[in-house]
């Protein structure tokens, strides 16, 4: 990799301004000056240091937030926040994108990360990554609901989903529930229950695949994935909900 490609990764500046710290003299690679930005240098086994701190380098990042209300799963927006918006200039640098999305008004569990393999492997509608949602709803939910949505529900536009597992946590007149789903159509929760007649008054994202929220996280909060959480969605393989 280029020095100079480097220093920009970790956030040292654009390139302009790395060529010109390297230009300073501030920056050596296993205790030698490097001037030249043209440089190849592995991170992995070379020492990088500017103005003799180490420059500590990973080339993915892996994070899990608690995404709050109001804000949209996306890397950039000209009118609204995005979850990229929330992000450390650290963590930013290194051009982490939302492994599938939740809906602005939905909170909880959203990965980010800039391992495109990773991501894609998780969205794949051939996997059938599960994802589990809390929500409360407008109405009872009742053992024909959670026959139906074992079955499948036919959505407002025809389309038939797959069987999904509902458990119903708390019945009366506004039940508290989870569902597990193995796909993501627009808004597909809500609409679900639209289908049997209810209305989804809150919704959270608990768990994707191996991964459950930390309920240390607060709405907005993020953190890095472990070496083991990274280990656990690298080696996934999902099974029937």
């Amino acid at each position: 990799m280029r020095i100079d490609k480097l220093l920009a990764n970790v956030g040292y500046g654009s390139r302009k301004e790395v060529k010109g710290l390297l230009k300073s003299g501030a920056v050596k690679v296993d205790e030698e000056v490097v001037k030249d930005p043209k440089t190849q240098v592995n991170p992995d086994e070379q020492e990088v240091t500017v103005h003799g701190e180490i420059v500590s380098y990973k080339e993915f990042i892996y994070l899990m937030m608690n995404k709050p209300q109001g804000v949209i799963s996306a890397t950039e927006d000209l009118q609204q926040k995005t979850v990229v918006d929330l992000l450390e200039l650290e963590d930013a640098v290194y051009e982490p994108f939302p492994v599938g999305r939740l809906d602005k008004d939905t909170e909880g569990f959203l990965l980010l990360t800039n391992d495109g393999q990773l991501s894609h492997k998780l969205l794949s509608p051939k996997k059938h990554v599960p994802k589990t949602y809390f929500a409360r709803i407008n109405a009872p939910v009742t053992g024909e609901d959670v026959e139906a949505f074992k079955q499948g529900v036919i959505l407002d536009d025809g389309y038939m989903t797959k069987p999904a597992k509902l458990t119903v946590l708390s019945s009366g007149d506004r039940s508290e529930i989870e569902l597990t789903i193995t796909e993501g159509k627009f808004h597909q929760v809500k609409r679900m229950f639209e289908s049997v007649g209810k209305k989804v008054t809150y919704l959270k994202r608990i768990s994707m695949g191996p991964l459950q929220l930390d309920d240390r996280l607060e709405l907005g909060e993020y953190r890095e994935l472990t070496e083991e959480e990274i280990e656990l969605l690298q080696s996934y393989t999902p099974t029937d909900i």
